[in-house]
This record gives C-alpha cells, structure tokens and sequence, in this order.
C-alpha cells in the first residue's frame, strides 16, 4: 500500500484493522506510534489516543529495544519482510492470555511481521507490526512436545530395562552354569573319595606287609649265611642274582614312596574339588580366601601350568565373611584371563593384603595389555576381545557381579604390553541388610 503526502491511513482500511483480531501498529523511523488498533488497546490497556506520537520503547520499556529497533530499521533499510514465530521469541508484548487447553496460560504466544508501508514516491513511510495471537496453537504444540518427551523417556526406560533384563538373563545363564560345574565338581569328588579313601587304607596296610617280608627275607639270609651247606648257599645266591634282589629292595621303597605321593595328590585334587564347589555352603560364612585361592588353582592347573608360572605374593589375611563358591568362581575367571592374556610364557602373580576392614586379592599377569578403549567396557556382558568361539564374553561380568553382591569393588590397571592387575576389593565383613559397604580406603 501506498500512501498520499499527510494521509496515515484511508478511512475505509482503518475500519477493518479495527475489527480483525489481530494486532497492528505503525511506526515511524524514530519508532513513534502513528497507528493503534483495538486489539492493541484492549490487550495492552493503552487507547490510541495515549500512545499515538509517542515512542513504542516509552509505552512498553520492558520490550527488548535492541532486537525490536534492528528489526524496524533493517524493513526502512531494505524494503523487506521480517517475521518472528513464537518458537523463536514466545512474546513480544506482555499480553496476558488465558487458553484453557491444558490449563490457563499467563502470557500470549506472539507471531510477529514487520512490513514495509510505501509512500508514493518509493520510500517506506511507516513500519507496521502485526501481532497474532498463537496461544492455542502454541500450547498444544507444547503439549505434544510434552507428551513426546514423556513417550521418548518411556522409550529409553522400555529399552534400558530390557537391556538390563538381557543382561541379567545373560548373567542368570552362567551363574547356573557354574553352579551346575560346582555341583559336577563335587559329585566326582565324592564318587572318587570312596575308593581312595580305602585304597589309600589298604596302601597304608600294603607298605608295613612290604616291609615285613623283606625282614622276613633277611632274616633268611642270615640264617642261610650262618649255614654250612655250600650247595644251598650257591643256590640262595644264583636265585638273589636271577631276581636282581638288590636293585628290587631299593626300587620297591621308591615304588612305594612314589605311590604314597601319588595318593597324596589325588586325596589334594578331591579335597581341592570340594572346596572350590563349596556345594553345600550356600550361606554368607566366614572363609580363608587363600585356601579359596589354593583350591581354585589346583583345579585348573592343567590350564594354567603350560602358560605360567605362578608367584604367590599372600599377605595376612583375616576371614572373610562370604560366599565362598562365588569367590572362587571369581577366582577362576581372572586366572584363566591371565593364562590367556600370555603369548608363549610368562608369570601370573597373586597378590593378598588387608587395609582397614578391607582385604583385596590381586591377579596380575606379564601378558599384552589391555587396549585404553576397551578398559571401560570390560565388564559389560557378551564383551570379549577372544576371537569368535573362544569366549563368552561373560566371565569378567558375571565376576562384577558378585563382587558387587559383596559390596566390593572390581578394578582393572592396565597398559598395552605391560600386562593387567585385576584387584578384588572385599569387606571383612557384609553390612547389615539395606545398609551400603563403607568406602574403600583411601587412594584406592
């Protein structure tokens, strides 16, 4: 639109600004006011004859006069549109404003547009803003806005408890597994202590019958010495030489040392069986955890003893009030790490100590190291860096998670081509149900 010199606006164009629910006001390049509509007056409780003449920054000193004076000046300058949306600036004007869509709302949500008014001779005159009222589309934006974010949290809960329930189902999996390996563990061992346990009797009985008939031979000999006839001594002597009776004598007491050793260490393996399936122990007891240490080891020394060899470091420790099973199924995990942690040879040290009311174990190994971006993801379930079908990716979870069941703690040091140190914290002794552990040592 353009204008005539003097004229603000035609009569017939102000009779319909005044009537549409909209608000308009001109302003001159010094931002006076040379038009004011209803909708103006009723929302801001200013009539036109108040403000007409005088600056919009005077009328409204709460206004944000620099983006409102950029934004006029730059229509005078470029003869062009500018527009702003609620989402970018919710209100122009303080306009009270009530929409009871989900509940009342205190100001009105604004769509502004600055356009040029031209004069004749091609210049802009005036400056008018249009004000619209978005309240009601606004606030059910908003409220779709909310109600998204309500389902996105839902979402991300949905997918975090199935996760977690995947990884306790993961978890759940192979602590039944160990439990069904303990369990196995300890029927062999019961089945093999029976005929053991009389072998070893009757062996016991066997080495003082061995003895006795070799006193009995000598006494033979002596007698047979002490004889006259030189026939039966040549005989005596031709039967010691065929049977070799002297390398026998000496040999059968080694055969017999041997053996005794032999027993030994098939009553230790049972033994050893027995304690890492603690199968019949499946409450919180006080234990030795370097006998657990020493049991779990000797049953997987078949794993360990062409990899490693393994340098015991124990300190003092106290018992522990525990589970021991669990603990050595701990145990288990971060020894056989270690084994598989070294190419060719190397050495696996087992570290105890106590702090405080605190005992840690420590499993560290000579092996390659753990590569820094996988430090942060070692415990997670179903993570392994083993090639495909060598590990589970269970292990060191499952290990975390009863730690965590103890109230202690599982931490990993670690360079590449330096090796690992896996520590196991523990209390001495658990809480008091729903109570927390108290703090690691300090340093630690």
């Amino acid at each position: 639109m353009t204008f005539a010199p003097g004229e603000v606006l035609p009569a017939e164009l102000v009779a319909v600004l005044q009537s549409i629910n909209l608000g308009v006001l001109l302003l001159d390049s010094q931002y006076r006011v040379a038009f004011w509509n209803d909708f103006m007056a009723i929302h801001s409780g200013k009539d036109c004859d108040e403000v007409r003449g005088r600056s919009l920054f005077e009328l409204f000193p709460e206004l944000p006069r620099l983006w409102v004076q950029k934004k006029v000046d730059g229509v005078f300058a470029l003869h062009n549109l500018a527009f702003t949306s609620w989402q970018q600036r919710p209100h122009l004007f303080s306009f009270s404003g009530s929409r009871p869509i989900t509940g009342s709302t205190d100001m009105m949500y604004q769509n502004c547009t600055f356009s040029p008014m031209m004069e004749a001779a091609g210049t802009v005159k005036y400056v008018c803003l249009t004000i619209s009222d978005a309240t009601e589309t606004a606030a059910q934006h908003l409220q779709l806005e909310q109600l998204n974010q309500l389902l996105r949290a839902e979402q991300s809960e949905q997918a975090r408890l199935i996760r977690k329930l995947e990884d306790t189902q993961a978890q759940l999996l192979q602590s039944e597994k160990m439990a069904a390996i303990g369990q196995l563990a300890a029927g062999v061992a019961h089945e093999i202590n029976n005929p053991v346990g009389y072998v070893y009797s009757n062996f016991s009985s066997l080495e003082r019958y061995v003895g006795d008939l070799f006193r009995l031979i000598e006494s033979y000999q002596a007698l047979a010495a002490e004889h006259q006839d030189a026939a039966l001594r040549a005989q005596l002597e031709q039967a010691n030489q065929a049977l070799d009776y002297d390398f026998l004598r000496s040999d059968m007491a080694d055969l017999v040392r041997e053996s005794r050793q032999g027993l030994e260490r098939v009553k230790q393996i049972v033994q050893d069986l027995r304690d890492f399936s603690h199968i019949d122990s499946g409450d919180w007891q006080e234990a030795d955890l370097h006998k657990g240490l020493d049991s779990t080891l000797n049953v997987i020394w078949n794993e360990i003893k062409f990899k490693a060899e393994v340098v015991k470091s124990y300190g003092e420790l106290p018992p522990v009030q525990c589970l021991g099973s669990q603990l050595n199924q701990v145990f288990m995990n971060l020894i056989i790490n270690a084994a598989h942690a070294i190419e060719g040879q190397g050495t696996i040290w087992l570290e105890t100590g106590a702090e405080d009311d605190w005992v840690f174990v420590r499993v560290r190994d000579s092996g390659s190291g753990i590569a820094p971006e996988n430090l942060t993801r070692l415990f997670d379930p179903f993570f392994t860096t083993k090639p495909v079908g060598q590990g589970t990716g269970l292990g060191l979870s499952v290990s975390y998670s009863i730690v965590t069941k103890h109230h202690g703690r599982l931490e990993v040091e670690s360079e590449l081509g330096q090796g690992a140190a896996f520590t196991v914290w523990l209390p001495r002794r658990q809480p008091p149900q729903g109570e927390d552990a108290v703090d690691l040592p300090a340093g630690e």
